[in-house]
């Protein structure tokens, strides 16, 4: 909150003047609201002072700070904002600290980077250089950050077994990064994004010329499924089977792999598979 002080003088100009003594600054560091102009009366009667109230301009971080707590106070959210500047990459950093931070947060953190973007908006309206602004409370981002990175390991391994493509849900730019980041020096699958905001989505796919796991395995030679022996092989070995129940007479349920199933959810994001990929 500001605090704002109210001054008198025979003028406006005075009236400011006191204004700047009063907070040790000059004129130019003060914004001010004028609420009497002077009045000189008749023959000095109902003669009357200018008044103005006086506060220090804020600052961008000080007026983005203010403008986060006024949001949350309309919410209901008691809270304390902490705020940081790291001028090497023009970023403004926000700590929001209080109770029932979920609410802040929202699902998957939708609720905390639409309060991120709106601040973005406040703090570059009359900006000549663009700031980035991070809001994070209970650090949800850097836990965030590790359920995506585990994610990305984890779609990408059942990628390489099943050789299809995997479409996650819609992500905002942030989280999109990480999924990239997190496999972008895998030697088997890549990533990419596809579809408009806000429904753009990341695709990982094995790279051109990789062989699912489950076709090199698929060999005549050894591994599992192949014609000369191995696991579930057709002459013998380990886990061989006729492909019919002989107590019912009807046909087993063939075995899979680890290959992904449609809409499958891991670690909170569905997974779509790309019918047009084949194995």
């Amino acid at each position: 909150m500001r605090n704002w002080i109210e001054t008198t003088g025979k003028t406006v100009e005075e009236a400011l003047l006191e204004a700047s003594i009063a907070l040790n600054t000059t004129a130019e560091n003060i914004d001010y609201e004028v609420i009497d102009e002077a009045a000189s009366g008749f023959l000095g009667i109902n003669k009357k002072p200018a008044k103005i109230k006086a506060a220090l301009k804020e600052s961008k971080i000080d007026k983005a700070a203010n403008f986060i707590s006024d949001v949350l106070n309309v919410m209901g959210i008691k809270n304390e904002v902490k705020s940081s500047y790291d001028e090497d990459e023009m970023t403004m950093n926000f700590e929001i600290v209080g109770e029932d931070m979920g609410m802040l947060i929202g699902k998957r953190g939708q609720t905390l980077d639409s309060l991120q973007y709106l601040v973005s908006l406040v703090v570059n309206k009359e900006s000549e250089d663009y700031i980035k602004v991070k809001l994070d409370t209970e650090n949800y981002r850097e836990r965030r950050k590790q359920t995506l990175e585990n994610l990305a390991k984890n779609i990408g391994s059942k990628v390489k077994k099943s050789g299809k493509s995997v479409a996650l849900e819609p992500m905002n730019p942030y989280e999109r990064r990480i999924i990239h980041s997190a496999l972008q020096d895998d030697k088997y699958v890549e990533t990419h994004s596809e579809g408009e905001e806000p429904f753009r989505k990341v695709v990982i796919s094995l790279k051109k010329g990789v062989r699912p796991y489950n076709k090199f395995h698929n060999n005549n030679r050894g591994g599992y499924g192949n014609n000369r022996g191995g696991y579930g092989n057709k002459k013998g070995g380990y886990g061989s089977r006729s492909a019919f129940n002989k107590k019912s007479n009807k046909p087993r349920e063939p075995y899979r792999y680890g290959n992904i199933e449609e809409g499958e959810v891991y670690e909170g994001v569905t997974a779509t598979i790309d019918p047009s990929e084949q194995i």
